[in-house]
């Protein structure tokens, strides 16, 4: 890879943290609708750009929704409701004519304008010249549709409500607002603006957590049998009488549950730090308060059905200096302590968390 690529304070390229970010912002169905999510060449902006071009198309094919927008104009007939001041201080009336305010069913939505404005955006931006064509092509259909090249605001996309039989809007909007919102970077040596996204090891973190949990919501399917749970509070069995403050006692969050059936549960923790420490006589070891964590994640749910008495935990770390893959059962739990490597290829990246799930079956 090359030094040119900007890594985080533990070493992380920025490239595949940008892979991860399409899974974290809720574009989990990516890779088969643009066909080439996880390409080991393509830059995100052309993932981008083709999934963009895909589903405005197919949208145009099966009707863009429509929404009722406010509208002004002096007609010759009453529409909606007539705006007396205006008609008679401008003697509209004279000339036989009213102004009126009214609804009307257009594609001018907030949604629309949204794509509209991210594929002029990308156009720019991607280095496939039939893509950057594709994206430019598309986003004068829409504006002959009476669509404008004007960007929404935070609050008409707030009151652009998209409903439960919308998915396909849903799925166009989120790439649309990935375009702006991540700010694709720019990696080009003495560049200062290279994203929104503050550098720093709390802000990446979360990404890499909520990377992980978009790959196994989209790859994870319920007609397996399986269920993705995040940032679910566990509760202490504790003896009733013989406690003292409740309050006193820390949370129990595992960043991801994954159960299936009821013959399967895994719990992760999503560590963004290397998974080794210097010990005793320089050795290196794996981190004790990490191995206490999960071991409480696991062991204070015993007794809680079958699932519970049999889950396994899996900590979970960007790759930094060691490549670490390593299972110990403790008192009945398979405890993993494992490594993704970001700067591997991003289909090596998503092989390993396969391997997570898919381990033990």
């Amino acid at each position: 890879m090359s030094d040119q690529v900007w890594r985080s304070q533990t070493g992380i390229p920025i490239r595949n943290l940008w892979l991860l970010l399409v899974y974290a912002s809720g574009l989990a169905e990516f890779e088969s609708q643009c066909g080439a999510g996880t390409d080991d060449d393509i830059e995100l902006a052309d993932i981008l750009g083709r999934l963009l071009v895909r589903l405005a198309k197919r949208r145009l094919r099966t009707n863009l929704s429509r929404g009722y927008q406010r509208r002004q104009a002096v007609i010759p007939r009453v529409r909606g409701r007539v705006d007396w001041l205006q008609t008679l201080s401008r003697q509209h009336l004279q000339r036989g004519r009213l102004a009126c305010r009214f609804e009307e069913l257009s594609f001018d939505t907030p949604r629309n304008r949204l794509v509209r404005c991210a594929l002029i955006a990308i156009a720019g931006r991607v280095r496939d010249h039939a893509v950057a064509a594709d994206c430019r092509r598309l986003g004068d259909d829409l504006g002959r549709l009476g669509i404008a090249a004007s960007r929404p605001t935070q609050q008409e996309m707030s009151a652009d409500t998209i409903g439960s039989h919308q998915s396909e809007d849903r799925f166009m909007i989120s790439a649309a607002r990935l375009v702006f919102e991540m700010l694709l970077p720019n990696e080009t040596p003495g560049d200062m603006k290279l994203s929104r996204l503050k550098r720093d090891e709390i802000t990446l973190r979360k990404i890499f957590e909520k990377a992980v949990t978009g790959f196994y919501r989209h790859h994870l399917r319920a007609a397996d049998g399986w269920s993705v749970r995040e940032q679910n509070y566990q509760s202490w069995q504790l003896e009733p009488g013989r406690s003292g403050d409740v309050g006193l006692l820390p949370g129990m969050k595992p960043d991801i549950i994954l159960d299936r059936k009821q013959d399967r549960r895994i719990v992760i923790d999503t560590k963004f730090t290397s998974i080794l420490a210097k010990g005793i006589a320089d050795r290196d070891k794996l981190k004790s308060a990490n191995i206490y964590q999960i071991y409480a994640y696991l062991h204070s749910q015993r007794g809680r059905g079958r699932l519970c008495d049999r889950a396994e935990g899996v900590l979970l770390y960007p790759a930094l200096d060691h490549d670490v893959d390593e299972t110990f059962t403790i008192q009945g739990h398979d405890i993993r302590f494992v490594t993704v490597d970001l700067a591997l290829k991003p289909s090596e990246i998503l092989d390993r968390l396969h391997s997570i799930a898919q381990d033990g079956d």
